[in-house]
């Protein structure tokens, strides 16, 4: 017998075994089809959905997210709320600065325009005095022309002090009378020499210097630097102004006057033009701009009042 066909003889009685657990195997496989069958029928006439739960927010946690929700908001509007104070903190700051600056700047404007309008007020005050003054000067002798005509005529000595003190009854350096074209009353004697001569000297020496407010020479005057300097030449000081050189002295009036007797306009103590008596019924002074310093015929424009120094 040959060894293959030995085999198959061999193994018969285990392929026996092996057809029952086939069997058995193949009855297991037939129930669990029949199980998994009826099964399937069964799910297939009842269908097994399946279904996820989500969580489902409860009254508390829909009242923690309102008040997240309001927090965020509030803590929003906040920070817009600061945001909002600083800008307007910085345009505060902003404004005030340049408020402060205008207002420095107004200030010294203001105080700029007061001088200015004080300087003005000054100015215009002394030239509505000499415009005055001036005025009253020129009416008068256009009112009085005849007589200053004829005064203009009379003999006049006026090359020596000593021929700048006519008086009436008085020779002068002609050996003539010289008349006086002031009033009866006025009394034009003084002495021929010594301080007064001195006086009247210097104001003659400045005939036709120029008139300038507050000049006290030596080419240009006012009223008073003329007189005041005049008599400086004499060792008498006399105050600067016009109003105080009117109570500087004896009060003599206009009646008894002297040569060297300064004469003032205006009351005693607020003239406003002083001028110096030189015989003759003239006087001596530095008038206004348009003069300057001048010899005047005392009938043109009368004085107000007269102080003896001298």
């Amino acid at each position: 017998m040959s060894h293959t066909a030995h085999i198959p003889s061999h193994r018969k009685p285990r392929r026996s075994g092996s057809n029952k657990l086939r069997a058995g195997v193949a009855g297991g496989v037939l129930s669990t089809l029949a199980v998994a069958g009826a099964s399937g029928s069964a799910s297939a006439a009842a269908p097994v959905t399946e279904t996820i739960e989500m969580p489902t927010l409860t009254s508390d946690l829909s009242a923690q997210v309102a008040r997240s929700a309001s927090a965020t908001q509030l803590t929003a509007a906040a920070y817009e709320l600061q945001a909002q104070q600083e800008q307007l903190r910085a345009e505060q700051d902003q404004a005030a600065k340049k408020a402060s600056g205008q207002a420095k700047k107004d200030r010294a404007e203001a105080v700029r325009k007061a001088e200015a309008e004080k300087k003005a007020a000054e100015r215009a005050a002394k030239a509505e005095a000499e415009r005055r003054a001036e005025t009253e000067r020129a009416s008068r002798t256009a009112e009085r022309a005849p007589l200053t005509t004829t005064t203009a005529a009379a003999p006049a000595s006026t090359s020596t002090p000593q021929s700048d003190t006519p008086s009436t009854g008085t020779s002068d350096s002609t050996g003539t009378s010289a008349p006086s074209t002031g009033s009866s009353s006025e009394s034009t004697t003084a002495p021929a020499s010594g301080n007064l001569g001195s006086v009247i000297a210097f104001l003659k020496a400045q005939v036709g210097d120029a008139y300038v407010m507050g000049g006290t020479g030596p080419n240009s005057w006012d009223c008073s630097g003329l007189v005041q300097a005049a008599f400086k030449e004499a060792g008498i000081d006399l105050p600067r102004t016009s109003q105080t050189q009117s109570t500087a002295g004896t009060q003599v009036g206009t009646s008894n006057l002297q040569v060297g007797d300064i004469l003032y306009w205006g009351g005693a103590g607020s003239a406003y033009h002083t001028g110096v008596y030189i015989g003759n019924g003239q006087y001596l002074d530095a008038a206004n701009p348009s003069k300057g310093v001048v010899i005047q015929d005392l009938s043109g424009y009368p004085a107000d009042g007269a102080v003896r120094v001298l």
